[in-house]
């Protein structure tokens, strides 16, 4: 339930991340969510697409962020994927590991079936062992 689109910073992720999101909501049943440490890109989404600007929430670690993407879920029912631009900015995991965070991702992702889409600015080297098969776009 976790997808992971990787690459240094100036890489083109968001880009990426972008298109797929309004293709997603093409064929969604349900509601889509996209998370962003700014509303920037506010007007390349589709107007059915959720943009939540997390820089405006107080967290300060990745389990409070964790605890938000559960808040987030537990109030849409409907919802089906969550895509996480700038994940290491937004769920505070600049220079620290990332490994335990995905894993809670990945389990809430099969507990609750919604699908997480993550861009990261990681090398694909980086990413850690257990989630180099999660990486769809590595750039």
């Amino acid at each position: 339930m976790v997808q992971l689109i990787v690459g240094k910073k100036g890489k083109g992720k968001t880009k990426v991340l972008l298109d797929q999101v309004n293709a997603a909501i093409k064929e969604a049943n349900g509601s889509i969510v996209y998370l962003d440490k700014n509303t920037k890109h506010m007007y390349e989404l589709n107007n059915k697409i959720r943009l939540i600007d997390v820089s405006v929430f107080p967290i300060s670690n990745a389990d409070e962020f964790v605890g938000f993407i559960c808040g987030i879920i537990s109030q849409d029912h409907d919802l089906e994927e969550i895509y996480l631009d700038s994940f290491l900015t937004t769920a505070k995991l600049e220079g620290l590991d990332v490994e335990n965070a995905l894993t809670q991702l990945e389990e809430i992702g099969k507990k609750f079936e919604v699908r997480f889409i993550i861009s990261m600015s990681l090398d694909k080297e980086e990413v850690p062992e257990s989630f180099q098969s999660k990486i769809s776009v590595a750039l």
